[in-house]
């Protein structure tokens, strides 16, 4: 008669210890098998991203970003040398390359012709177009494929800054640091390898970007002849 009570007793100690095991789970530290930024103060966290991306070979940037008013969708890969990608603005797309200092801009006859260019936009479309360095389009865009220039203004977060809890990007475990409490941009920073920049919520409502391939190089070569148009010291209206 006393065989079930003493299974009953065994259980409840199993169970007692299944709970505490769990419990301890749940307190342990976040920032275990981490990089340890998680640890530092929201500034210190910052500035190891910051360092981290620029030392980075390369970089995939997509996400939106408004600017002077305008909202632009970027789908870019960036490098030192060079980048690639595409820009999508009011409805419109249009591909950017730069290989050292020349800019080419890449886009279908519809954008051509949308831009008061009806007479051109048949003998442009696919074309690797020269963008001339004084052509105001080139300071527009260049901008977009330059990985030193983007990042230096983008990884920036406005007013006090604060940690604001453990988080995940993609998968990814991050620690997640605020500007004024989020009014001034957020940032998420990876846990994992190097702290790099993987999500970025810029303050005042202007864009949100995520970063991916952080190191991985890719080639940027100039377009074939065949395949270039150049305008010499002006592009047509656009």
């Amino acid at each position: 008669m006393t065989a079930i009570p003493q299974v009953r007793n065994r259980r409840a100690v199993l169970l007692g210890a299944v709970c505490v095991l769990a419990l301890a789970g749940c307190s342990e530290d976040p920032d275990a098998g981490t990089n340890g930024v998680g640890k530092l103060a929201a500034d210190k966290i910052q500035s190891k991203s910051v360092t981290a991306a620029g030392a980075a070979d390369a970089v995939r940037l997509s996400g939106t970003v408004v600017t002077s008013g305008r909202t632009y969708k970027l789908d870019m890969r960036l490098k030192s040398d060079g980048g690639s990608g595409s820009v999508t603005s009011k409805g419109s797309t249009f591909g950017l390359l730069r290989v050292g200092e020349q800019l080419y801009l890449k886009a279908d006859a519809d954008f051509w012709n949308s831009n008061g260019d009806s007479g051109v936009g048949d003998s442009l479309h696919g074309k690797y177009v020269k963008v001339p360095q004084d052509d105001p389009s080139y300071k527009k865009f260049s901008g977009f494929t330059d990985k030193d220039v983007l990042l230096s203004s983008l990884l920036t977060l406005h007013g006090s800054l604060a940690t604001d809890g453990h988080h995940d990007q993609n998968g990814v475990r991050t620690i997640r640091i605020t500007g004024d409490d989020g009014s001034g941009g957020t940032l998420d920073v990876s846990l994992e390898g190097k702290p790099y920049p993987l999500r970025l919520v810029r303050a005042g409502g202007a864009g949100t970007l995520t970063f991916s391939d952080w190191g991985k190089s890719f080639a940027v070569t100039e377009p074939a002849d065949d395949d270039t148009v150049d305008y010499g010291k002006q592009l047509p209206s656009s």
